[in-house]
């Protein structure tokens, strides 16, 4: 499975834990920033995440910021692109199941390195449930 990675500077420690584990996971996995701490803007990260996603280069994106807010609403900017803001395990399960979620928001500043990798588990492991999800998910986009 392909997965892209990205964020800003709030999210790069627990980017690396992440990415590490799944690298170890032999996902196949890009990463589109930030490359350090320093001060990075979200958008230049999730922009190219999410314009990769729609092409279908990767399956699911992981988005790690401070509050996980700022890369949620810049991913679901793009009519492709389902992100669910995850701050409890319950969650992210729901936004899998029932909305097909493509791409998994983070907040770093609020959710241990620990919980942060569960919700990544258990993204990339729960699988959409369709039906009368399915009509509501197709009904999502604006275009």
């Amino acid at each position: 499975m392909k997965i892209a990675i990205g964020g800003d500077h709030a999210g790069f420690d627990y980017k690396k834990i992440i990415l590490n584990w799944m690298q170890g996971q032999n996902f196949e996995t890009a990463d589109f920033g930030p490359y350090s701490t320093d001060s990075f803007d979200y958008p230049d990260s999730v922009h190219p995440l999410c314009d990769a996603i729609e092409k279908g280069e990767y399956r699911f994106g992981i988005l790690i910021c401070g509050s996980g807010n700022g890369v949620c609403m810049t991913a679901n900017k793009h009519q492709g692109i389902r992100a669910g803001l995850a701050w409890d395990l319950e969650v992210v399960k729901l936004i899998r199941l029932h909305n097909d979620a493509n791409v998994i928001c983070i907040p770093a500043r609020f959710v241990s390195e620990e919980t942060a990798l569960e919700f990544v588990k258990t993204f990339l492991t729960t699988e959409f449930e369709g039906g009368r999800h399915g009509r509501r998910v197709g009904k999502i986009a604006c275009a």
